[in-house]
């Protein structure tokens, strides 16, 4: 009998065939378990393990290459990291076997960052993979991994750890299905990049049993249980559909009657560039430069920074270019700046631009770098501020910019203080750019990664809708542009919302843009401000799904 589960979409496809799971089959060293005394071999014992994982780890992501490589560094730096490295020696010392010791000691580290803000508890399935593989290093048995079968299959777990996600083959996997994680997860992220359709924090999924016919839609975040012939063959229609719209999806972002709607990719630096400008990208709508100050002890040199902002300055001469400063502090600490006062929530703690008054010749110093970056280019560089909350901040961060040469500062819009009294501080802002992920996050007061809340993280959402709409209206008033540069800018239907709440450009991940410009060029700007109003009247994010569906006729068409 066929039954229907329902999680977060992450990314978009169908995928149909058995199931097999991964299983996590490392035990767990024995609580007490003791060395022989000698505490040297013991603790060279553990450090080699460390080692060999870490090594092992750097070389799948070579193998991997892209944003798999950056996921599977992060993780190797986890390894060898020294404050846990002390902490296995110091449990040796006191008489714990080597692995006892190391799962003792990451169990704690866990701990700490499950309960330390949505970045860093996106972190714990990263961190339970590299203890793990150390385990069982020590303990001799085999390293957990993806089940290996002669037929393609739908990969079903509890989690997935990016050493495992990062080297899935297309070919063999058809979909997976987790029942925990979130939309900003380190697996969602990579499921993204290889196009492999899959959904998270699937309540449920943990009872489907191996070998059990599925259907995952990794666009509606629905997974059917020995699905009827009728729904799977409407799920690959759709699929082929879609498949089809953007392959055809050419050009500039634009509706079906003309209107420009610049479609701009989200990057994390050079790397990241084939993608987006494979895609048709016009320009990049947010940089994230966060991703050059993690994971290292020291602050990258003038000269680094240069280099990577020129990099993909060049790549867009005469197109918007959209960096945001960085965006670090309590749950994405660095190495190199003091550590902040132990914070009960850090993702509304000292963050963002709140961390660079801290400490603003770091901020100085990168405003420094993109303004001689941009020189002897011709790309349009805007500088963004993450976590601005009022007018003071505002005006703090615009004189900051025009003193080191920047022209145009604006503001990332993601706390609601900030949509709320958007005209105020469109007089000091050249720009907003509304970071729908924190947005909604913060005014439905639900954790991005914790699963069970999935229906709050929802930018349908009206309350979510209605501060986008406050936010377009009071730029448009001003003379602002307004872009988009969450996960809402990929989602095609609302998309085509959000340019009918005024919205002028949408930035997101590289491969969302086919779709995207697709939805838009199969309606009109006045089709886009009818679907607006009627999400708009909506009171619930199901209904205001609905609403633009039916105010959107040619979603239908496109397999959407």
């Amino acid at each position: 009998m066929s039954e229907t589960l329902t999680g977060v979409g992450v990314s978009a496809g169908v995928g149909y065939g058995r199931t097999l799971r991964l299983t996590r089959s490392v035990p767990e060293p024995p609580a007490g378990s003791r060395h022989d005394g000698d505490v040297a071999a013991e603790t060279r014992r553990a450090m080699a393990a460390v080692e060999e994982t870490a090594v092992d780890l750097t070389e799948r992501g070579e193998r991997a290459g892209g944003e798999a490589k950056d996921v599977l560094t992060a993780q190797a730096l986890m390894a060898r990291d020294p404050a846990l490295a002390g902490d296995v020696e110091r449990r040796i010392a006191e008489g714990t076997a080597a692995a006892r010791a190391v799962f003792d000691a990451f169990t704690q580290y866990r701990d700490m960052l499950a309960n330390a803000g949505a970045y860093l508890a996106a972190r714990v399935a990263d961190l339970d993979d590299v203890r793990d593989r150390i385990v069982a290093r020590l303990l001799g048995v085999p390293l957990p991994g993806i089940p290996e079968s002669g037929d393609p299959f739908v990969l079903l777990a509890q989690d997935l750890a990016p050493a495992d996600t990062a080297l899935l083959d297309p070919e063999r996997v058809l979909a997976f299905v987790t029942r925990e994680g979130g939309p900003t997860s380190h697996t969602a992220i990579l499921a993204r990049a290889l196009g492999l359709p899959a959904v998270v924090a699937c309540e449920g999924s943990e009872k489907i049993a191996d070998g059990a016919q599925v259907l995952v839609d990794g666009a509606t975040g629905e997974v059917v249980v020995a699905p009827e012939p009728d729904v799977v063959e409407r799920a690959e229609a759709r699929a082929a559909a879609r498949a089809s719209a953007a392959r055809r999806s050419r050009g500039p972002g634009r509706t079906a009657d003309g209107h420009h709607v610049p479609l701009l990719a989200n990057v994390g630096g050079p790397k990241d560039l084939p993608a987006a400008l494979e895609n048709g990208a016009e320009g990049v709508g947010l940089y994230r430069t966060e991703f050059l100050f993690l994971d290292r002890a020291d602050a990258p040199t003038h000269e680094e920074q240069v280099a990577a902002y020129r990099a993909v300055l060049e790549a867009f001469p005469g197109a918007k270019v959209v960096v945001r400063t960085l965006d670090a502090g309590a749950d994405k600490p660095l190495a190199f700046l003091p550590a902040p006062a132990e914070e009960p929530n850090p993702a509304l703690g000292e963050r963002g631009l709140r961390m660079m008054r801290l400490f603003p010749d770091m901020l100085d110093a990168q405003l420094a770098a993109l303004a001689e970056a941009h020189r002897d280019t011709e790309a349009d560089l805007q500088v963004m501020a993450p976590m601005v909350t009022d007018v003071e901040d505002t005006e703090w961060f615009a004189a900051t910019a025009a003193r080191a040469g920047i022209e145009q500062a604006g503001i990332m819009v993601e706390v609601p203080a900030a949509a709320l009294r958007a005209a105020h501080l469109a007089e000091s802002a050249a720009f907003f750019s509304i970071g729908t992920n924190d947005l909604t996050q913060y005014a439905c007061a639900a954790d991005r990664e914790i699963g069970t809340l999935s229906r709050f993280q929802d930018p349908w959402q009206p309350g979510v809708v209605e501060l986008v709409a406050l936010t377009a209206a009071a730029a448009e008033g001003a003379g602002r542009p307004c872009g988009v540069c969450g996960e809402a800018a990929a989602d095609p239907a609302l998309a085509c919302v959000l340019v009918g709440l005024g919205v002028s450009t949408l930035s997101m991940g590289a491969a969302a843009l086919p779709m995207v410009r697709a939805a838009l060029a199969a309606h009109t700007l006045e089709q886009c401000q009818a679907a607006a109003t009627a999400v708009r009247a909506a009171r619930t994010a199901d209904d205001a799904r609905r609403a633009a569906r039916d105010a959107l006729p040619g979603l239908a068409d496109l397999g959407l």
